[in-house]
């Protein structure tokens, strides 16, 4: 009979006599600002972090997303690792589900900290999976459906939440096509293209202009204003650089502007800060 003073979950756990699994999730933060963009780099360092752990590895697959972004997969015979990467944010989420004891996790999320250089590394889940009673038999239960609509999943909807007056998006993109960046009429009919894009209506010219004494910074920059606000940018020659900075009093999709831009000056990355404006 249940002590009425414990919950059924509680009993259920003073009962159970293993579980077949353990799962952690840990956030990378503040990682180096390169290391996302070589595929090859982040699949090596989840390897490594498995075999560091004690973990039999079996296989593995990764992909690379387009302009940037990695996915991937270490499946070992204790059961994965597995890995999401946003370079433009310098972040990565890591899954570890291990069926065994003998797996090291604290050398796995060392490993990988180390790897990433990450400067703030978050264990945000410890659980334990698929319980089992004393006498072999599974333990089943129901309970509440876990729902946190507290962190939405899109710039969109926390725009909805916080009803700002504007979103502001800089964009920082390197690598660019040198030739693009130096062009002032490729730096005019990109902005059309992007106005048109994300649906800002110009008002008046779009003003291009070079200057800057200082060779860092020297180049182009642009100013367009919009109907609900602007749009500027500065094209650096030495670096081959472009920084844009879009603010609107009306919605817009901060990836989609940054990815558009990415691809119009065949830049090699970028990265993306996000502000709404009260």
């Amino acid at each position: 009979m249940l002590d009425k003073n414990m919950s059924f979950a509680q009993n259920l756990l003073q009962e159970r006599a293993l579980a077949l699994g353990r799962q952690i999730t840990i956030e990378y933060y503040e990682c180096g600002p390169l290391v996302f963009l070589d595929t090859d780099g982040v699949e090596k360092a989840m390897l490594d972090a498995a075999r560091e752990s004690g973990a039999t590895v079996i296989s593995s697959n990764f992909h690379k997303f387009e302009p940037q972004g990695v996915s991937g997969v270490v499946v070992i015979a204790e059961s994965h690792f597995t890995i999401h990467a946003w370079p433009e944010h310098n972040y990565a989420a890591v899954d570890i589900f291990t069926c065994s004891d003998s797996i090291d996790l604290d050398a796995a999320v060392e490993s990988i900290r180390n790897s990433f250089q990450s400067k703030n590394t978050i264990i945000s889940s410890d659980q334990k999976r698929g319980h089992i009673g004393k006498t072999g038999e599974q333990q089943l239960f129901r309970t509440t459906p876990i729902q946190d609509n507290s962190l939405p999943l899109s710039w969109k909807k926390e725009y909805e939440y916080q009803s700002p007056w504007g979103i502001a998006a800089s964009v920082d993109i390197y690598n660019c096509d040198p030739v693009s960046i130096r062009d002032e009429k490729k730096i005019k009919t990109f902005v059309y293209q992007l106005c048109d894009r994300i649906e800002m209506k110009r008002f008046g010219n779009c003003e291009v202009v070079h200057f800057g004494e200082d060779r860092k910074v020297a180049g182009f920059s642009m100013t367009q204003l919009i109907e609900t606000s602007l749009v500027s940018g500065h094209f650096a020659n030495e670096s081959n650089a472009a920084y844009l900075d879009i603010f609107s009093c009306k919605y817009y999709e901060p990836r989609e502007a940054a990815e558009f831009a990415v691809a119009f000056f065949k830049g090699e990355h970028y990265k993306l800060q996000v502000a709404f404006r009260q």
